[in-house]
């Protein structure tokens, strides 16, 4: 494999420069020579980056192999230009005890084309009863967390913490109070209200997320924020870093690009946290600037196509992500003006991979940024379907992702040009 990407945008110590890059294989190095004496195809409108890393990710294997798989979920995140994710614990079994966790670490050996990085549960089973066996998982998950549901009990999150310090790993928390959901299931606004449906008001979240802040602050432990939604949490989060609390969050590419007014019938809009309204969009964005947002995750969360066709109401909540994370971020934020791509980058790289301490190989991805094209869930790798953005405009294609030498994902349009 051989190509030239001529004038390419590259992201290096944390900002964009240009330069003639040529591939040669899996390597990619500036180009100073004559064009003219290269045999290889010539690309333009080309960026290359450090590969993209995501802290939240459903791979569903072990347990629910029916909606995603260890090998689906990540050639769907190299196609998406990532080369490691971190893989979220509400499996079956649930890694809350290292026999357990050896089950889903035997399915990453067999199946995963780039790193994946297992979390271990808070408590037992997710029940928010008792602690995991966390000193023997230690050594082996990225962090805890018992996402998908909230830790209800201060006591029992305070011990979380006060253990997790002593062990020196993170707590990240899905932050959700289940005496405030009272039945809902999008978000308590306007379009909630319009259409008859139950809404998941905004304390739910932040509320807990409240609590949280207070208890990472008696305890000193490292704290993260699980997909933020609301400008209220923004706030929180803001004034908890002012105050030196270790505290950081992430959001998602849908709460930066959507709201609940964007929501038609249908299951791909329904996630958790919900779309919320134009105001929490705004916060969240005004986060990403200030640097009160840290990383973007995508919460990438495949269900089979009968559990996402009942409908807003019936319809298990989660979408997928990690084939349009870019394209998405890209088109909605960076060509409109919103964010520079010199700030977004480092969302997808140099911030999570820090602060989540991930040791892999991030290796390297290439996107087209000047091919136009529609989303077509169809084409996905993700064996899940079920986006918000089906059918949208967008700009950045992947064309090649590697990860530790190895190509994990090529393009059928570098695959031809490129004469692989």
């Amino acid at each position: 494999m051989k190509a030239l990407f001529k004038n390419a945008l590259y992201y290096t110590d944390g900002r964009i420069s240009r330069a003639d890059m040529l591939l040669s294989g899996t390597e990619l190095s500036v180009f100073v020579g004559d064009v003219s004496t290269l045999d290889c195809p010539v690309f333009d409108n080309i960026a290359v980056f450090p590969g993209f890393s995501d802290v939240h990710v459903h791979l569903r294997e072990p347990g629910f192999s029916y909606k995603e798989t260890m090998e689906s979920g990540t050639r769907a995140a190299a196609a998406g230009g990532y080369t490691a994710v971190c893989s979220m614990p509400n499996l079956r079994p649930t890694p809350d005890s290292m026999e357990n966790l050896e089950v889903q670490l035997s399915a990453i050996e067999r199946g995963a084309c780039i790193a994946v990085h297992p979390y271990g549960t808070i408590t037992k089973g997710e029940l928010g009863l008792e602690l995991a066996d966390m000193e023997r998982l230690a050594e082996r998950v990225i962090a805890f967390s018992d996402d998908g549901r909230g830790v209800q009990s201060d006591d029992i999150m305070r011990a979380a913490m006060l253990r997790a310090k002593a062990l020196g790993k993170m707590i990240v928390a899905h932050c959700e109070d289940n005496s405030l959901l009272r039945g809902g299931y999008i978000h308590d606004g306007e379009y909630a209200r319009a259409h008859g449906h139950r809404g998941i008001c905004s304390e739910s979240e932040w509320r807990q997320i409240e609590r949280d802040i207070a208890l990472a602050e008696q305890t000193g432990v490292s704290y993260h924020v699980c997909h933020v939604s609301t400008k209220e949490s923004v706030e929180l989060i803001r004034r908890a870093k002012a105050r030196g609390v270790d505290v950081t969050c992430e959001t998602a590419p849908h709460y930066l690009t959507l709201t609940d007014a964007d929501l038609i019938e249908d299951g791909r809009f329904k996630m958790n946290p919900p779309l919320r309204g134009a105001e929490d969009r705004d916060a969240l964005i005004a986060g990403i600037l200030d640097g009160t947002v840290d990383m973007i995750a995508t919460d990438h969360a495949p269900h089979s196509a009968e559990e996402k066709s009942r409908g807003l109401e019936g319809s298990l909540m989660g979408v997928v992500g990690l084939e349009t994370a870019f394209p998405v971020l890209y088109t909605k934020l960076v060509k409109e003006g919103i964010i520079t791509l010199d700030k977004l980058i480092p969302l997808l790289t140099d911030k999570p991979r820090k602060r989540f301490k991930i040791q892999s190989d991030a290796g390297f991805t290439v996107f087209d940024l000047g091919e136009e094209y529609k989303i077509d869930p169809d084409a996905f790798l993700s064996m899940g379907r079920s986006t918000p953005y089906e059918g949208v405009s967008v700009f950045g294609r992947c064309l090649l992702t590697v990860a530790d030498g190895r190509a994990v994902y090529v393009n059928e349009k570098l695959k031809v040009t490129g004469r692989i």
